[in-house]
């Protein structure tokens, strides 16, 4: 099968370039570089001479909190324009098959737990993040338009907090893990007595390693139609990804210092923002479908840990 992935140089999008090689299939990527997926007319020229079998959907500006509350324009425009764009030049070119990736954010802040597909459009966002979640949005409501009107078999996922190698550890637009991961690195480094953490530490997060994300998106991409539907429906298509269990920002905090041998005090700025309490998602659908991941948390951060001594020990510029 030839499948054009969109993001592959992101943490998720590579890592399902990597098992869609290592099973065999085609795999056809392009550098922002070589392909701009804001430019309609580039992609449309893309869609048009490479005519993937199918195609996923990774590409996506992304960062924590402090990147979305400082280019929310940015975080709604740019993934707005992609999503459109490859969606619909990819059905313009005759694509029957596209999987599109989202994010828990897309759900809403005040939503049950654990948190099924259906509580979509349900309720207030959370407004740290709430211009990339209504890009997200869009991105399933557009899967599910062109389904219902053209009858592509356009399916989204909707991954959990990831992490793992290829993560982002920047000082300021990267998620909490990462984040975390760099910032006890650091202190140990620097022989640090003290670790101030945004936010109580009091709200629950759940993880899901990048290689878990990436088998179980190719999971969905590789049912068949039949077995898609009957999970599914035409009005609510997106299916969740997710660990199935969530930690506080407490627990994570340590667990990554006992995982990187920090031995200080571990503080809270309870004057910074938590975002939402908890997301926990509902993975009972996928579960359903047969498949669960199998990272733990303790073995995902060890892994991650190593890959960033490897990589990004000496980071100091970001």
């Amino acid at each position: 099968m030839k499948v054009f992935v969109a993001g592959h140089r992101g943490m998720v999008g590579g890592e399902i370039a990597r098992q869609l090689v290592a099973r065999g299939d085609d795999v056809v990527t392009r550098t922002r570089a070589e392909l701009d997926l804001l430019d309609q007319a580039g992609v449309r020229a893309f869609m048009a001479s490479e005519r993937p079998d199918a195609v996923i959907l990774a590409a996506a500006k992304v960062g924590g909190i402090h990147a979305n509350n400082t280019y929310p324009a940015q975080f709604v425009f740019e993934n707005l324009m992609m999503e459109c764009n490859v969606v619909h030049e990819a059905y313009s070119a005759g694509v029957e098959r596209l999987l599109f990736l989202g994010s828990s954010c897309i759900y809403p802040r005040e939503a049950a737990q654990p948190i099924r597909e259906d509580s979509l459009l349900t309720g207030t966002l959370e407004a740290t993040n709430e211009p990339y979640a209504v890009a997200k949005i869009a991105g399933i409501k557009l899967c599910e338009s062109y389904n219902r009107q053209y009858g592509t078999d356009y399916r989204s996922v909707m991954p959990t907090n990831l992490y793992g190698p290829g993560d982002n550890f920047h000082r300021e637009n990267s998620h909490v893990l990462p984040a975390l991961l760099r910032r006890f690195h650091e202190a140990v480094r620097e022989g640090l007595e003290d670790v101030i953490i945004w936010g109580s530490g009091t709200p629950r997060r759940e993880f899901l390693h990048v290689e878990d994300m990436a088998a179980g998106s190719l999971f969905v991409l590789d049912l068949d139609k039949h077995t898609y539907m009957a999970n599914t429906d035409p009005m609510l298509s997106h299916i969740n990804v997710g660990y199935g269990e969530d930690v506080t920002i407490n627990e994570l905090a340590h667990l990554i210092a006992n995982v990187v041998g920090f031995q200080g005090r571990i503080r809270f700025d309870s004057g910074k923002p938590d975002g939402t309490m908890r997301k926990l998602m509902d993975i009972s659908r996928l579960e359903a479908m047969g498949w669960k991941a199998s990272i733990s948390l303790d073995q995902g951060v060890r892994q991650t840990y190593r890959w960033f001594l490897e990589n990004h020990a000496g980071l100091r510029e970001a």
